[in-house]
């Protein structure tokens, strides 16, 4: 029996879509990552109990990092994108976390500029405030330790590929870490990134998806978080792409999932048929409640995976609309995507 609901909201599970795709399906995916850095930061005497912890967030990593605080007893006050959500905004006022919005903004680069720029400013006004930091504290990554193990106590020594969203970095950048650490050298897990078109964190700033809805990966600033070396491809995809990868996700295997999900449906998919000899393992990192509207709504849009396929591209500037595929091969991360980190 769960101690907390945070264990059960947490932890993972492994579908089978074909013999050689496999779904890893999380309710919330970052109440793992949320929940064992706040452990750590309190082992390690970081933070104490009864202590205010403060961070940025569209609204996944709000909710992980209440129900953190609430089983650890701490306080917590998220400053919130414009994309936190009433079912978001009231789970936060129940847990006793405090949600500070953002004034509404169509400019991502702006909305996440202006909620680090408000945390400063409470960290000024109160430096007991601990700032998490989720997009720079590889304290994120210890909450994916034991998901690789999982993963590789089901599916045993056999050669693997991750395809997953990259947000802050802390997800696909864990279990690159702690599934490889285990692996052959001459047959190291491979690691495949889903972003969105848009984004700075691979490059794609410079293609415009007027559509683009995926909460949780891609970014207009630099994270510090995201180890680009630890990436063999990156795949972008765009929002209509991705729509028709969620649809069939849910048709074909019944697995109601997040947009992210979807766009890394379609890659794995292309992934398995691109190397016979590894199973694919595709991150679900949420449920699809937040795209009922915005995306399931609009099913008859979608089209068939097999009708589509990613333009191949040598570098950055040959990025196309609607789904592109670069092999990254363990690359630095372009100029605009490194961070320094600033406190």
């Amino acid at each position: 029996m769960d101690a907390h609901v945070a264990d059960a909201v947490g932890r993972p599970d492994l579908v089978r879509l074909d013999d050689r795709l496999v779904c890893l399906r999380f309710e919330t995916m970052k109440v793992l990552s949320a929940d064992a850095a706040v452990r750590t930061l309190l082992e390690t005497g970081r933070i104490a109990l009864g202590d205010t912890v403060v961070d940025s967030s569209s609204g996944i990593y709000a909710y992980a990092l209440a129900l953190a605080c609430h089983r650890h007893g701490l306080r917590c006050h998220i400053v919130g994108s414009t994309t936190v959500d009433d079912a978001a905004r009231l789970q936060l006022e129940l847990l006793g976390a405090t949600l500070e919005r953002m004034p509404p903004s169509d400019d991502l680069k702006l909305d996440q500029s202006r909620r680090v720029a408000r945390i400063r400013e409470l960290l000024a006004a109160d430096p007991r405030l601990h700032w998490m930091r989720q997009y720079h504290d590889d304290v994120h990554y210890l909450g994916y330790q034991p998901v690789a193990q999982r993963l590789r106590d089901a599916l045993g020594p056999e050669p693997l590929t991750i395809v997953g969203g990259v947000g802050s970095g802390a997800s696909t950048g864990g279990l690159a870490r702690y599934l490889r650490a285990g692996d052959p050298p001459r047959d190291p897990t491979r690691v495949v990134a889903v972003q969105p078109f848009g984004s700075v964190t691979f490059g794609s700033e410079h293609v415009c998806d007027p559509e683009i809805i995926i909460a949780g990966i891609g970014s207009s600033i630099p994270f510090a978080n995201v180890d680009h070396a630890v990436y063999d491809v990156v795949h972008w995809t765009g929002f209509t792409a991705a729509l028709s990868g969620a649809v069939a996700l849910l048709r074909d295997h019944a697995v109601f999932a997040g947009l992210s999900a979807g766009a890394a449906y379609l890659a794995g998919r292309w992934e398995r048929d691109l190397a016979p000899d590894r199973t694919v393992v595709i991150v679900a990192a949420d449920t699809g409640h937040r795209y009922v509207t915005d995306v399931y709504a609009r099913h008859t849009e979608a089209v068939p995976l097999d009708t589509l396929a990613p333009q191949t591209a040598a570098g950055t500037d040959e990025l196309a609309l609607p789904w592109s595929r670069m092999d990254w091969a363990g690359a630095h991360g372009p100029p605009e995507a490194l961070s320094d980190d600033p406190r």
